[in-house]
């Protein structure tokens, strides 16, 4: 099965295709020929997901998927959230949003956080969303140079390291995105096995 996958991020691809393994075959954007920025407009991670998947099934007709993932910081009343990759700002710099959060996050004692990932897949049409989360606390500093985003001041749950000090094996034994991911990718299998 061929699917779409609605991002310009080639971290997040190669996440995804290290999890879904050789099932199915994901597609980016620009191996589709898609040159676009697909906006972000709205306030919840289920509905800027729907505006990806939605906006290149309308310009392809083809089965696609899109994900929207935040980072929920209980000290800030949840945010970045939504503006997670532009919380400091339009040119989306990952040092500058975590300055940012380690800024506001000096001498809060509360350190909970959690990633969540929304999954949006358009399957013959119709539209499916799977969800992911990950709990962990927001360290002081930086640590590690693997992984993107808000992974060197990420540790999740149950773990003593940073996900940007974690390979991708040990990252998706926590990853937000890998239980959205799995999710995903057993209701795929289980659609493949009722179209036969």
């Amino acid at each position: 099965m061929k699917l779409i996958f609605a991002t310009n991020n080639q971290n997040k691809v190669k996440e995804f295709r290290s999890l879904v393994g050789n099932q199915f075959e994901i597609i980016t954007l620009q191996e589709a020929g898609i040159d676009i920025d697909i906006p972000e407009p709205h306030d919840t991670l289920e509905a800027n997901a729907t505006e990806k998947s939605s906006t290149i099934h309308r310009m392809t007709n083809e089965n696609c998927f899109a994900e929207d993932t935040g980072l929920e910081i209980s000290a800030l009343n949840g945010a970045p959230g939504v503006l997670s990759a532009r919380y400091a700002g339009e040119q989306k710099e990952p040092a500058d949003n975590i300055a940012k959060v380690l800024r506001e996050m000096e001498g809060k004692s509360d350190r909970q956080a959690q990633f969540r990932t929304v999954i949006s897949l358009i399957l013959d049409n119709k539209e499916y969303q799977f969800e992911g989360v990950c709990e962990g606390t927001i360290s002081t500093s930086i640590h590690g140079s693997k992984g993107f985003g808000y992974d060197p001041i990420f540790i999740p749950t149950g773990a003593t390291r940073s996900f940007a000090e974690m390979d991708m094996a040990e990252k998706n034994q926590y990853s937000h995105r890998a239980k959205a991911f799995q999710a995903f990718a057993a209701f795929l299998q289980s659609y493949n096995e009722q179209q036969k």
